[in-house]
C-alpha cells in the first residue's frame, strides 16, 4: 500500500508496555490523540496487569489505531481520534518487563540501517506472479486487478478490465490473514497455530508477549523459514526497506525535519521499537538463543517487521476494530481523492472494499488509510501527498505558558489537574482548529482577575474533559487571537529558515548512492513543511486576522450602540422636561 507521491500503508499506533509480576515500569510505543484530529493500532482500553506493562503498552499502541495510523504519542499531549488500548496479559513463569535501554537506543539509532535478506526491492515485481498463483491455490477468488508498476506508489493494482463504481471488490478470505486476534470465524487463523517454529510460538505465549511484538516476532520467524513457511510467497513480495521514518537516522531526523512537530514523533518511535526490541532480546531471546538467535532476531529485522506492521496492517471496523496483515489488499496505495477503505464484509465473509468511482482497464485502484494529515502519512507511510492535494491536513502548532505571567503557577496547576502541561500541541487545518486550542489561548492570556475561572479553561483546553468547550470571554478575546497568532508567526519562521536553507544542504556529498538518499528525504521534508507552512500561512492571515477584523468592528458597533442608547435616555430626559413646562 502506498500513496501518491511517496508511498507505504495505512496502520497506526499507541503505546507499547510489557510487565511481569514485580516488575512495574513500563515502555512506551505511543501515537496522536486530539478531539478533532491524527498515528498506531488499538486494542480496547483495559487495565494491564502487572505482567508486561512495557510490551503490553507498546502492543495496545501498535494496535490501536490501524487505520487512523499508526502514531505515538508525545510528551505533550496531542489531540486525535485514535484511542491506545492495551492487552491484558496472563503471569508470566517470572517477573518480566520491557523497558528502554537509552545507550543502546542511541547507539543503535545512528548506525546506517542494513537490508534484511528477505523480501525485495520496493518497486520489483520479481515476485508478483509467485504471490498472486499462491494466492490464488489458497483460496482468493479471481480477481479484476493485477500487481503493476504505477506512477503513484511504485507498485499497485491496476484495473484488468472495466470496474464500475459501486462494485465490491478483493474478497480475501480470512484463511490469508495474519493476526494475533481470533475471529468469530471457523475459517480464521490463529497465530500460535501457524508458526514454522512452534516452539518459538510457545515461549512467546508462555510469556503473554503482547500483539504488536508478536506480530512482529512471527513476521521475522517465518521470513527466516523462507520456503518451509506458508508465507514465503508473501514475504518475498513484501519490501525489503519499508518506507519508514524508522529507516532515517537520528541525524537525518534533526537535520531535515527540524521545523515539523512529526520529528518529535518520529523520535519516539523509533526509540519506542528499539526499546521494545531491547527488552524482548534481555527477557527472551538471550534465554532462548537455539530458538532465537541473534543472527535473525535483531534490531535490523526488527525494524523490518515493525515497518511492514506500520505500513500494511488493516483495521477492519466490522470486526470491532481488530486488525490484521491482509496479503493482496496491503497492495493498494492510498489517495486523497478516493473515501472507500477496506473492510470485512460478513456476508462473503472476506475483506473488500467498495469503489467510489470507475476504474478503466490499466488504471491504478485506490483506497483512503483514513483522514489523516501529510506528517502522519510521512511518519507511517512514508510518502507526502501533492501540495494542496490532502483535505484532511493539518500542522501541529506548539503553545506554552510564560514562565513570566504572574499566575504561571496557578494556570500550570490547573494544566496539571486536567492531564496537560505547560507545551501542548494543536492540530490546526485551513478549515480551523479545535475548540481545545482556543480554551488554552484564554488560559494562556487571562488575567489574575480571572483566577477563579483557571480550572474551567483548563478544562475546556484538555480533550479528556466532558466539560462544555465552546467558552467565550469577549474581554481577553482579542488578546488570545493575537497569542495564536503570535505561535503561528513562530512557527512559520522555522518552516522558513529551513526551506532557505534546503537548497544549500548536502552539497558535500559525493558518494551516488548517499547523495540519492539525501535528495529523497530532503525532498520528503520540504514536501511536508512547505503543505504545513502553507496551513498556518492561511490559518494566520486569513482566519486569524478575519477574527480580530470582526471583533474590531463588534467593540466599533458596541461603542456606538451605546452611545446611541445615552442619545435616546438624553432625549427622553428632555422630552419629559417639556412635557413638564407645558403641564
Amino acid at each position: 500500500m502506498k500513496n501518491e507521491t511517496r508511498r507505504l500503508r495505512t496502520v497506526k499506533t499507541a503505546h507499547i508496555m510489557i510487565t511481569v509480576e514485580n516488575d512495574q515500569s513500563p515502555i512506551r510505543a505511543s501515537r496522536l490523540g486530539f478531539s478533532s484530529f491524527p498515528t498506531f493500532p488499538s486494542l480496547s482500553d483495559k487495565v494491564i496487569p502487572s505482567q508486561f506493562p512495557a510490551m503490553a503498552e507498546a502492543s495496545r499502541i501498535f494496535h490501536s489505531t490501524l487505520f487512523p495510523t499508526l502514531s505515538l504519542q508525545l510528551s505533550q499531549p496531542c489531540y486525535n481520534s485514535h484511542v491506545y488500548p492495551s492487552l491484558s496479559l496472563k503471569k508470566a513463569p517470572r517477573p518480566v518487563q520491557c523497558s528502554v535501554s537509552t545507550s543502546e537506543t542511541k547507539s543503535t539509532s545512528s548506525n546506517a540501517t542494513q537490508e534484511v535478506p528477505w523480501g525485495c526491492d520496493i518497486d520489483s515485481l520479481e515476485n508478483a506472479e509467485a504471490l498472486q498463483k499462491w494466492l490464488s491455490n489458497s483460496g482468493l477468488p479471481p480477481q479484476k486487478m493485477a500487481i503493476d508498476k504505477v506512477a503513484v506508489g511504485e507498485r499497485g493494482l491496476v484495473a484488468l478490465k472495466n470496474i464500475r463504481k459501486g462494485e465490491k471488490l478483493l474478497f480475501v478470505p480470512p484463511s490469508l490473514f495474519i493476526t494475533a486476534d481470533s475471529f468469530p470465524s471457523a475459517a480464521v487463523i490463529v497465530v500460535w497455530q501457524e508458526w514454522s517454529s512452534p516452539e518459538a510460538g510457545q515461549v512467546l505465549k508462555q510469556y503473554s508477549v503482547p500483539d504488536w511484538p508478536l506480530l512482529a516476532t512471527y513476521l521475522i520467524t517465518e521470513a527466516s523459514a523462507q520456503k518451509s513457511s506458508r508465507w514465503c510467497n508473501y514475504i518475498s513480495a513484501l519490501p525489503r526497506q519499508p518506507y519508514s521514518l524508522l529507516y532515517w537516522t537520528r541525524a537525518e531526523l534533526d537535520r531535515y525535519l527540524e521545523a515539523s512537530q512529526i520529528r518529535q514523533r518520529a523520535i519516539e518511535r523509533v526509540t519506542d521499537v528499539i526499546g521494545t526490541y531491547n527488552d524482548l532480546r534481555l527477557r527472551i531471546f538471550s534465554k532462548y538463543p537455539d530458538i532465537f538467535p541473534e543472527e535473525v532476531f535483531n534490531m535490523e529485522t526488527f525494524r523490518w517487521s515493525f515497518g511492514i506492521l506500520f505500513s500494511r496492517l488493516v483495521r477492519l471496523p466490522s470486526m470491532d476494530g481488530k486488525v490484521a496483515l491482509v496479503p493482496w489488499a496491503d497492495m493498494l496505495n492510498h489517495s486523497c481523492e478516493v473515501e472507500t477503505f477496506l473492510d470485512y464484509d460478513k456476508s462473503s465473509q472476506g475483506v473488500v472494499f467498495t469503489t467510489d468511482r470507475a476504474y478503466q482497464p490499466g488504471e491504478q485502484v485506490f483506497i483512503s488509510y483514513g483522514k489523516k494529515s501529510n506528517g502522519e502519512l510521512l511518519l507511517s507511510y512514508g510518502f507526502v501527498p501533492k501540495e494542496g492535494a490532502n483535505p484532511s491536513d493539518s500542522v501541529e502548532l506548539p503553545l506554552s505558558l510564560k514562565k513570566s505571567d504572574k499566575c504561571y503557577k496557578e494556570k500550570l496547576e490547573a494544566l496539571r489537574k486536567h492531564g496537560l502541561s505547560t507545551s501542548q500541541c494543536y492540530p490546526i487545518q485551513i478549515t480551523g482548529w479545535p475548540l481545545e486550542l482556543m480554551a488554552y489561548a484564554y488560559l494562556a492570556v487571562s488575567p489574575p482577575s480571572m483566577s477563579k475561572l483557571f480550572d474551567e479553561i483548563a478544562a475546556a483546553a484538555s480533550n479528556k474533559s466532558t466539560i462544555k468547550k465552546d467558552l467565550r470571554y469577549p474581554d481577553i478575546e482579542e488578546k488570545a487571537l493575537q497569542f495564536i497568532l503570535d505561535s503561528c508567526e513562530s512557527s512559520i519562521s522555522k518552516y522558513s529558515k529551513f526551506l532557505q536553507a534546503s537548497g544549500s544542504m548536502d552539497l558535500d556529498v559525493t558518494s551516488p548512492k548517499q547523495l540519492n538518499r539525501r535528495v529523497f528525504l530532503k525532498q520528503l521534508a520540504v514536501d511536508l513543511c512547505t503543505s504545513e507552512q502553507r496551513i498556518l500561512f492561511r490559518a494566520q492571515y486569513v482566519r486569524l486576522h478575519f477574527l480580530r477584523f470582526f471583533i474590531f468592528l463588534f467593540k466599533i458597533l458596541r461603542r456606538r450602540l451605546r452611545d446611541m442608547r445615552s442619545g435616546e435616555l438624553r432625549a427622553l430626559r428632555i422630552f419629559d422636561g417639556l412635557r413638564n413646562i407645558f403641564k
